[in-house]
C-alpha cells in the first residue's frame, strides 16, 4: 500500500508491536503527528511539557515494561531537549527510540529555521544512529532501530527523518514484529565456565556484585541459585536494587559509596568478587587500586567492551548473564564456607551496619519507611537524584525486579517526574510513588501539569530541606562548610503549587502527622504531592570518600 513516510512510521511502530509514544509536536514533525491522530485507536501518544521529559518517560516506561520506549521530537530545539534523556538510556541501558523531525534534505547544512545536526550531536550517546535520506529505506529502519535497542546490551538509537521525507511516497509492505537477538547465548565459552569453577572452588570467600544486567536478563532466580551453590553473599550496585529481594538473608544491599556498611566491609574482605552484570564504576570501587588488592575477579557481562575496562578480570564470561549463571550453576556442586557466612553474619548484626538514629524527629528513613507500608511489592518508586536518591537505594526494601527507576550512570537531576510520568504509564496507570528532592523538583515540576492532564495516580515525595543537600553534604564533609550556592532560599509553597497544577499537596514537618497523611495521599484518586519538610543537615551514610577505600569509611557527621 502506498504511503507518506509519517504514514509509514506510525504504520511501523504499530506492526513492531508499540502501543504508546511520549513526545511533543513541532513543524519538523507536523505530518507524524496527524497520522499519530489518525491511529489514535491503535496508538497512544502522551504529551509531555517538555521534550526532556518526555525522553525521560520513554526510558521510565521501557525500565518497567521490559519494551521498548518510542519518543518523537521536532528539529532544532526539540531535538537537543531530548540529548540528557538520550544520555541518561545510554548510560543505564534503557531500550529507546528518538524519532526527530529535521528540515528538508535541499536545506541540510544551509543554517535553516531551527535546523540541528541531531545525528552529530547523539553519536556519542547512542548505540546506534541515523538520518533518512531515502523513503524507501524509512520502514526498515525503524524495525532495525528497535533490534538493535533491545539486542544484547539494550541502549537508545535514534532516527532523524527530513521533512521531505515524511511527505515523500513508498509502497509500505508490513513485516512481523522483530526479535530481539540473543547475542552470544549460544556461543558462552566453554573454556571460561571452566575457568570460573575452577576460581570459585579455589575461593575461601567469595562475594558477589550484581547489577542492572540481572534485572535485564531476568535472572533473579539463577542469581540466588548461584549465591546458594557457592555460599556467598550479594552486594548490590544501585542499578541491581529489585534484582532480588531486599530481605533475603544473602543479599547485603547496596555496595560502593553510600552503600550499607556490610556489603562494603564484605567486598573489602572478600578474596573472589564475581561481578555479574554490572560494571565497576568510580562510585563503585573508591580507589581502584586499593580495591583489586589481594583479590580475584570473574566478570560476567554480555559487553565485552565492558571487561577489563575498569578492573582486570582473572576470568570473563561473555553473555546474557542468564544463560552463562545457568551453565555455571549446571556445573557447580554445592559447598559451604561457614567461617565466610559467620564473619558476614557478623558485620549485617554490626553497630556499624545498624546506625541508631534519632526517635521523634521526621527522618529521611522514616518516611521512606512509611511509604513501603502503603506501596504493594510490585509497585514502581522512581527518583531523581540526590541525597534522597541515596536514602531510598538504603532505606527502601525492594521485593521485586523493575521497581526501581533511578538515574544510575548520568545522575541526572530533573529525571523523576518524567520517570514517574512513564513508570505509572508502563505499569497499565497503577500507583507509582516518586523520592525528589527540592533542588531536583524544581528542574522539571512543570511535568506536575503532564500528571493531572492524564489523573496518574502518582505520589510524589517532596523530601524538602531548601539547600541540594548532597553538594551541601560534600561542603560539610570536605570543603570546610562553604556552602557556595547550594542553600537555595526559595519561597516555593509546594502545597499551593499542586494546588494550582490541580493536584492534591499536604505538607509533614512533625513525625506525628507521617501515617495520617501518607493514609490519605494514598486513598487519593490522581497526583498528591507531600511536601516533608527535613532538616537541612541530614546526612547519607556511610560515605566513602571518592577515591578512598572501606578504612576511610565515615559512620558519623
Amino acid at each position: 500500500m502506498r504511503m507518506t513516510g509519517a504514514k509509514i512510521i506510525v504504520e511501523t511502530l504499530i506492526e513492531q508491536g508499540i502501543d504508546t509514544i511520549f513526545g511533543y509536536p513541532g513543524g519538523a514533525v507536523l505530518n507524524i503527528y496527524d497520522e499519530l491522530y489518525k491511529a489514535g485507536e491503535r496508538i497512544s501518544h502522551y504529551l509531555t511539557c517538555h521534550e526532556q521529559a518526555a525522553a525521560h518517560a520513554a526510558d521510565a516506561y521501557a525500565r518497567v515494561s521490559g519494551k521498548p520506549g518510542v519518543v518523537i521530537a521536532t528539529s532544532g530545539p526539540g531535538a537537543t531537549n531530548l540529548v540528557t534523556g538520550i544520555a541518561n538510556a545510554y548510560l543505564d541501558s534503557s531500550p529507546i527510540i528518538a524519532i526527530t523531525g529535521n528540515v528538508a534534505r535541499a536545506l541540510i547544512g544551509k543554517d535553516s529555521f531551527q535546523e540541528v545536526d541531531i545525528y552529530g550531536v547523539t553519536m556519542p550517546i547512542t548505540k546506534h544512529n541515523y538520518i533518512v535520506k531515502d523513503v524507501s529505506k524509512l520502514a526498515d529502519t525503524i524495525r532495525e532501530a528497535i533490534k538493535i535497542a533491545t539486542s544484547g546490551r539494550p541502549g537508545p538509537v535514534l532516527i532523524d527523518v527530513p521533512k521531505d521525507i515524511q511527505l515523500a511516497e513508498f509502497d509500505y509492505v508490513p513485516q512481523a514484529a522483530c526479535s530481539p537477538e540473543s547475542r552470544n547465548s549460544g556461543n558462552i565459552s566453554d573454556e571460561a565456565i571452566e575457568e570460573a569453577v575452577e576460581l570459585i572452588k579455589g575461593s575461601k570467600r567469595p562475594f558477589i556484585y550484581a547489577g542492572g544486567g540481572v534485572i535485564m536478563s531476568v535472572a533473579s532466580n539463577e542469581l540466588l541459585e548461584f549465591a546458594e551453590l557457592i555460599d556467598a553473599p550479594i552486594g548490590l550496585s544501585m542499578m541491581g536494587l529489585s534484582a532480588i529481594p531486599g530481605s533475603h538473608p544473602r543479599n547485603l544491599g547496596m555496595t560502593g559509596m553510600h552503600g550499607k556498611y556490610a556489603a562494603s566491609k564484605a567486598m573489602s574482605e572478600s578474596d573472589l568478587i564475581v561481578a555479574v552484570g554490572t560494571r565497576f564504576s568510580d562510585r563503585a570501587t573508591g580507589s581502584k587500586q586499593e580495591f583489586s588488592k589481594g583479590k580475584k575477579f570473574i566478570h560476567i557481562d554480555i559487553d565485552p567492551a565492558e571487561i577489563g575496562k575498569n578492573i582486570p578480570a582473572y576470568v570473563s564470561v561473555i553473555g546474557n548473564v542468564k544463560d552463562v549463571l545457568t551453565k555455571l550453576n549446571a556445573n557447580l556442586t554445592a559447598s559451604e564456607r561457614p567461617e565466610w557466612r559467620a564473619e558476614v553474619e557478623s558485620l549485617k548484626s554490626s553497630p556499624e551496619n545498624n546506625p541508631e538514629l534519632p526517635n521523634g524527629k521526621l527522618t529521611p528513613k522514616a518516611v521512606i519507611e512509611e511509604v513501603r507500608k502503603h506501596m504493594t511489592d510490585d509497585g514502581v518508586v522512581a527518583t531523581d537524584v540526590g541525597q534522597h536518591q541515596m536514602w531510598v537505594s538504603l532505606y527502601y526494601n525492594f521485593t521485586s525486579p523493575r521497581t526501581l527507576v533511578t538515574s544510575g550512570g548520568l545522575g541526572a537531576m530533573g529525571f523523576g517526574m518524567g520517570a514517574a510520568v512513564g513508570s505509572c504509564i508502563g505499569r497499565g496507570k497503577r500507583k507509582t510513588v516518586l523520592f525528589t528532592g527540592d533542588g531536583s523538583f524544581h528542574m522539571n515540576l512543570n511535568e506536575l501539569a503532564t500528571a493531572v492532564s492524564n489523573n496518574l495516580p502518582l505520589v510524589i515525595v517532596v523530601m524538602n530541606n531548601g539547600v541540594l543537600g548532597m553538594v551541601r553534604q560534600w561542603q560539610t564533609l570536605f570543603f570546610e562548610k562553604r556552602y557556595s550556592s547550594t542553600t537555595l532560599n526559595r519561597k516555593t509553597d509546594f502545597v499551593k503549587l499542586a494546588e494550582a497544577f490541580g493536584a492534591t499537596g499536604y505538607r509533614i514537618s512533625s513525625k506525628n502527622e507521617l501515617s495520617s497523611v501518607m493514609e490519605k495521599a494514598f486513598k487519593t484518586d490522581g497526583p498528591v504531592l507531600i511536601d516533608a519538610i527535613i532538616d537541612r543537615d541530614e546526612k547519607v551514610l556511610p560515605m566513602i570518600p571518592p577515591g578512598g577505600t572501606i578504612n576511610d569509611i565515615i559512620l558519623e557527621a
